[in-house]
């Protein structure tokens, strides 16, 4: 069932750069999606639809851990727990279809996301590796290209910059447990591993956070707006907020939202905003689209399950 818009003024703070003066249309792309399909068996499944929320179609129908977390052109890049054990993750790639399902790597990775450069050429990953924090970037065949390890105990989730000479990540010095003391932040460094610089600070007299929740959440790099996003549970709400890559110009991404907001995805142009949103106790999990020039949201998903961590990926090629 399309579900039809919902019209939400959103104040958006003005950040560096001018927007584009005439998006991509949203059907340029479409949006593929995680859905606990079965909470009972831990069976999570990549979906796909159209950009107005129709034609949902599941393209991974493994039962198991599949996760997508990333796209170049038509095709999915995503985390399984197929052909192995529970919960231990490699790295796949597949058409937007679900067809040509490819394994990339026998490198056990971390659950975390990854991102790509050089025309979807290389990515970045984070191997599961006792003892060591350390990511790998690795071409399409798996083949180790280079590697980078900053000087924490923890870090996750490392996102390229648009021109791949940058990556921003999350890292603590302590691992993540009750009584750590240092919280996640995001951290940026060249890909050569110099020039490592703090850019986001956890207000200290904010305490609504558990020790597990995001501080600062996992990085989307928007190249048009030259912004770095990410989530954070601050005064108890997850929100989206915003920071230029040096750090500066701190700002909540949308204003008067009720609801939390989570993982998301930008469109290669940077004018489309796939979000997942969810209530206080986070019972209903469901896909948002905004339209970043219009300030207009759309609900695209409206089940009783969970669905999750929205990217863009163009349709598969015929």
């Amino acid at each position: 069932m399309q579900i039809p818009l919902i019209f939400v003024f959103l104040l958006l703070v003005a950040c560096s750069g001018e927007r584009a003066t005439k998006p991509v249309p949203a059907d340029t792309y479409n949006i593929a999606y995680n859905v606990l399909h079965d909470a009972e068996t831990d069976d999570y499944e990549i979906f796909v639809m159209n950009a107005d929320g129709s034609g949902k179609k599941n393209i991974s129908n493994w039962k198991g851990v599949d996760w997508v977390y990333d796209a170049y052109d038509d095709k999915l890049f995503f985390l399984s727990d197929r052909d192995t054990c529970y919960r231990c993750y490699f790295l796949y790639e597949m058409d937007a279809d679900g067809n040509n399902v490819r394994k990339i790597s026998d490198l056990r990775l971390q659950d975390c996301w990854i991102t790509l450069r050089k025309n979807g050429a290389e990515l970045i990953i984070n191997p599961r590796l006792d003892g060591r924090e350390i990511f790998y970037i690795i071409d399409r065949s798996g083949n180790l290209l280079d590697s980078i390890a900053p000087p924490f105990a923890y870090m996750n989730d490392p996102v390229f910059s648009p021109d791949g000479q940058q990556i921003v990540f999350r890292a603590a010095k302590d691992r993540p447990s009750k009584e750590r003391t240092d919280l996640d932040e995001l951290y940026r460094i060249n890909a050569d591993g110099s020039g490592l610089q703090q850019l986001t600070h956890y207000p200290k007299d904010d305490t609504t956070a558990n020790w597990h929740d995001y501080h600062a959440g996992p990085p989307r790099w928007n190249a048009a707006q030259n912004i770095i996003t990410y989530q954070s549970k601050l005064q108890g709400k997850y929100s989206l907020y915003a920071i230029n890559p040096d750090g500066s110009g701190f700002h909540k991404l949308i204003k008067n939202n009720n609801l939390n907001e989570g993982w998301h995805h930008w469109s290669p142009d940077g004018n489309w905003l796939a979000i997942e949103m969810f209530d206080d106790e986070q019972t209903i999990f469901d896909i948002y689209m905004l339209n970043w020039q219009s300030q207009e949201i759309t609900r695209l998903t409206d089940s009783d399950t969970f669905e999750q961590a929205p990217v863009f990926v163009k349709p598969a090629k015929m």
